[in-house]
């Protein structure tokens, strides 16, 4: 069994908590739209909230891990609680565990996060303990659900590096929103005019809403409101 490394702290600038704010009234599907007029990859395809109604918004902090079989690390290089502890309230952890079907995270850590504020967890990798995790009404966000711990299996490389989730980079500090329809990556430097590309989108969703309400066809809304 090898021995515990010391893990690599790099360094976070969080966005304007207004700008943040900002986006916490959006769908991820709006704020998609708005990264793609924008020519932004930003959509994690693959990783999903692990139960209906939960729901995040924050600046990630980054998280790099490595996976081995059962044994290959001492269990100290687990390092779940370094993890919450880089986070501060509103953070929303970003794991970039390459996929592997062995838990990062658990109710535990939920419950701890939860206590502090942080505003969720997404795992390119898997959690377990769903029932506790819902209890605490903690977000999580992941590829997979499994039993199997990643003690002596993980070990906690880095934290706040530039990472790669499910095919798309993420570095600290970006804006992360999640929802029941999936996960997106807003980069720091295209955060304000991504919002403001997202917040007219919804403006006009709320005014297709209107109007149809009123009398307009959904076929016609379509030709008004190009992005419903």
């Amino acid at each position: 069994m090898k021995k515990g490394r010391t893990i690599k702290l790099g360094d976070i600038r969080r966005p304007p908590v207004n700008l943040v704010e900002g986006f916490k009234n959006l769908a991820t599907s709006t704020v998609a739209n708005a990264l793609e007029d924008l020519g932004v990859d930003g959509v994690l395809p693959e990783i999903k909230s692990i139960a209906p109604g939960l729901c995040c918004v924050g600046p990630a902090v980054t998280v790099s891990e490595t996976t081995g079989a059962k044994g290959t690390f001492p269990p100290e290089d687990f390092r779940i609680g370094h993890m919450i502890e880089a986070a501060a309230a509103g953070d929303v952890i970003v794991v970039d565990n390459g996929g592997h079907r062995v838990s990062t995270w658990g109710g535990m850590a939920s419950y701890a996060a939860h206590l502090k504020g942080i505003a969720g967890l997404v795992v390119d990798g898997a959690v377990r303990d769903l029932e506790e995790i819902v209890e605490f009404s903690f977000p999580v966000f992941a590829r997979h659900l499994t039993p199997t711990t990643g003690k002596t299996r993980l070990r906690v490389e880095a934290i706040n590096i530039p990472v790669t989730v499910d095919g798309i980079a993420v570095s600290p500090g970006d804006i992360i929103v999640g929802d029941g329809t999936g996960i997106v990556r807003v980069p720091a430097d295209k955060a304000a005019e991504t919002l403001a590309l997202a917040q007219a989108f919804a403006r006009d969703d709320g005014q297709a809403m209107e109007e149809m309400r009123d009398g307009l066809s959904f076929k016609e809304a379509l030709g008004k409101f190009a992005k419903i």
